[in-house]
């Protein structure tokens, strides 16, 4: 199988994908997007889900941003009494009415597993993802959700809304770098054409390994990475720094460390005759 190391945008969008020569390209672009789409779907959930376990669910649009406790004092009315779990979001987006302890946490656990398996830490593992797999981890949240709150969540909720409804692009950072099937692929600095085979820009060797890259329609080809990588970058700067430190240290030393040496000493001669 053919290994297509994909990316978007740099180093944060990437993963790995299996595929074969025989495939074309438009299915392959087809195939990278639909997971592409996946992962980033899960990171919205995965954001938004953490504070669905922590706060509970989201407040109608128009209410949210509220301190319910002020509009309450100010309309002198009291409000119903909170339930044990209750944990108020100090934001004012969410109601407050977080689930039981052992629901919240099945719910996270779910989140995080979403998470980790849909990770750029993937590819240092070495694990190639499929759209089955990160779909199985969004059934799973589907359940977990449905255990802490079994009336269901509004509409309105964002984790309701990624859960349930395909990939749509928003204003969100994440929303924006979601793809569609008319996207561009690259590799070694040109595009592969939708009407051709993986082989003809690849070669016929099932075990290639292709860094490719993801663009939008229109988008141009993408740029060229940096040669090292911005820890490498950070690791030569901290020892050109030491070193530096080291010359600075030195040269402050220069002047008198050798009036500490045997060739300095002017009755070193005299001592060595006589034995001294």
């Amino acid at each position: 199988m053919v290994l297509i190391h994909c990316k978007y945008k740099g180093e944060e969008q990437q993963f790995l994908y299996e595929t074969t020569v025989e495939i074309g390209v438009k299915d392959l672009i087809k195939e990278l997007v639909e997971v592409h789409n996946l992962r980033l779907r899960i990171q919205r959930i995965k954001s938004e889900g953490d504070d669905l376990a922590t706060h509970g669910p989201c407040k109608p649009p128009d209410k949210q941003g509220l301190d319910e406790d002020i509009q309450a004092e100010a309309d002198g009315v009291e409000l119903p009494p909170r339930g044990p779990t209750y944990c108020k979001d100090p934001i004012g987006k969410r109601t407050g009415d977080a689930p039981v302890p052992q629901a919240q946490a099945t719910l996270r656990k779910a989140l995080d597993d979403a998470a980790a398996a849909a990770s750029k830490k993937q590819v240092e593992a070495k694990h190639p993802l499929t759209k089955r797999e990160l779909m199985e981890h969004i059934d799973l949240i589907r359940g977990a959700v449905m255990i802490a709150y079994p009336m269901g969540l509004p509409e309105y909720d964002p984790v309701r809304i990624d859960i349930e409804e395909d990939e749509k692009p928003s204003e969100t950072p994440i929303g924006i770098d979601i793809l569609d099937e008319t996207a561009q692929l690259w590799w070694a600095g040109k595009q592969m054409l939708p009407g051709n085979k993986l082989s003809v820009h690849v070669g016929r060797n099932e075990k290639t390994k292709v860094v490719a890259k993801l663009t939008k329609k229109g988008a141009g080809a993408p740029q060229r990475e940096n040669p090292i990588t911005p820890e490498e970058h950070k690791a030569m700067l901290a020892y050109y720094h030491k070193r530096q430190e080291e010359m600075k240290h030195l040269e402050q030393n220069d002047e008198d460390d050798y009036t500490n040496s045997a060739w300095a000493n002017s009755r070193a001669l005299k001592n060595h005759f006589s034995g001294v």
